[in-house]
């Protein structure tokens, strides 16, 4: 257990977690906001209760998301001293501008919309909410920038043993970072939208007659939200795939377990996986498909991991430039296993709430919809680990390998006794947020809310 090894792992683990959040929160955000403008549109306060009961859940994955988030930036001074003075001049400057602007923008406005229920007008307050969308998603921009400029690293110019932005122009026109924007974005949402159809799907299928019809609306918005945001992934999981056939042909050959350059080449469903021998004791191929997928033809010559580490060798110097091909391989087929289930148990949600009463659907079906929270989520930390676990044994594509980026001189207990300690206090984090979700879910909306709404309801009656 070496300094670099520990602190992999140690990333990897703040990372995975921190990004258990992040998607939630910005998907959440979308949703608040349609319920919300719906209720300033219609009126209806049902949409208002709506809001103000998913805006408690939304306000404890946010909070998460920032005190999970705060450690990954310590980690590149504390573990990754030789990437930082490497790359400072280009990655902290996207992430200086999520800082000082989206994130200050965010969370500024949440608080306004957080103490301004009773205090700005309907339209105002539903702006303001619509701000904070709009915060969460140009914080995700910027920091997916500088993952982008490591991907595909343009406008920057090599001096002194360093690299320095040379254009910001082009790193935010960084034709890569449209592609891992959008895909983000659309996972974001498919996120928030099965977050609130599970919930909303147990509630219907335990909670109290009172509560039904917010839970109803709420399942059949949740459920068009869960398709589209589905659908958007897979379309730009498409496009990126081509994409890594043009720029990061390893990563692709790692994740269909490609040895050997093939024209046509198949889509591998499964394989046994030899990495030491580097080969495939079986696999379960479909013909021409990995080709027709990566250059929209049936034939088309994909290159192999074998080609592709000699040409390494060749540009870069001796090393091994194939990443780790099991993990890779099988850390995509759970991604697109997710991913299909998520667009099937979307369609059936759909159709399961089509009518105006209360869902007659089998209770085995409620039950499916509660546990499909856990869908997004795998998929989410697989797609990462994807993105980059494939990218190895580079930090910076093609200009920086990850073992050159880790501190030479931090001893490997420092490092195993801040990951133990960050681990512990995750832990302490988790266990918080769930009994406050579970808390909040069990209560369901809050009685003042239905009361305060009957209220109105029956002064705008008399």
């Amino acid at each position: 257990m070496n300094t670099l090894l520990l602190a992999r792992l140690q990333f990897a683990f703040t990372t995975l977690y921190h990004f258990l959040f992040v998607p939630l929160s910005i998907g959440l955000a979308l949703l608040l906001a349609l319920m919300e403008t719906a209720y300033v549109r219609t009126g209806d306060e049902l949409y208002k209760r709506m809001t103000r009961f998913w805006g408690r859940l939304f306000l404890i994955t946010f909070a998460m998301g920032v005190a999970t988030g705060i450690v990954l930036e310590f980690q590149f001074g504390m573990n990754w001293p030789a990437y930082a003075r490497f790359v400072g001049d280009v990655f902290g400057a996207p992430l200086a501008v999520e800082a000082l602007a989206a994130f200050f923008l965010e969370s500024t406005f949440l608080g306004i919309w957080i103490f301004g229920w009773e205090r700005l007008s309907r339209r105002a307050h539903a702006a303001v909410l619509w701000l904070v969308v709009l915060g969460s998603n140009l914080s995700a921009f910027w920091i997916i920038a500088a993952n982008a400029w490591m991907q595909h690293p343009v406008g920057y110019v090599l001096r002194n043993g360093r690299a320095e932005l040379d254009s910001i122009l082009a790193l935010v026109l960084n034709p890569h970072l449209p592609l891992q924007f959008g895909h983000v974005t659309f996972a974001s949402v498919a996120t928030g939208s099965f977050f609130v159809l599970s919930l909303s799907a147990w509630q219907l299928w335990r909670g109290r007659p009172e509560h039904r019809e917010l839970f109803r609306r709420s399942f059949r918005l949740a459920a068009a939200g869960a398709l589209a945001g589905s659908l958007g992934v897979a379309a730009l999981g498409h496009a990126q795939g081509q994409w890594l056939a043009r720029t990061q042909p390893m990563k692709l050959a790692a994740i269909e377990a490609l040895w050997r350059t093939e024209n046509p080449a198949g889509l591998s469903l499964a394989a046994g996986i030899d990495e030491q021998g580097q080969t495939n004791t079986w696999t379960l191929r479909v013909p021409c498909v990995l080709s027709l997928l990566a250059y929209n033809r049936p034939r088309g010559a994909v290159p192999g991991i074998r080609e592709l580490q000699a040409d390494s060798v060749e540009r870069y110097g001796p090393g091994d430039y194939a990443p780790p091909v099991r993990l890779t391989f099988w850390s995509f087929r759970l991604m697109v296993g997710m991913g299909g289930l998520m667009i099937l148990l979307a369609l059936i949600a759909l159709w399961a709430g089509r009518d105006g009463r209360q869902p007659a659907s089998p209770t085995w079906l409620w039950r499916v919809f509660t546990a499909a929270l856990a869908l997004p989520i795998v998929a989410n930390s697989t797609g990462w680990m994807v993105t980059e676990v494939g990218r190895q044994p580079w930090v910076v594509y093609g200009l920086m390998k990850t073992a050159d980026g880790a501190s030479r001189i931090t001893p490997p207990g420092t490092v195993l006794a801040s990951l133990l300690v960050y681990t512990l206090v995750y832990g302490v984090l988790l266990v918080v947020a769930v009994v406050l979700l579970r808390t909040f879910v069990v209560r369901g909306p809050a009685e003042e809310q239905i009361r305060n709404s009957n209220s109105e309801i029956q002064n705008n009656i008399e």
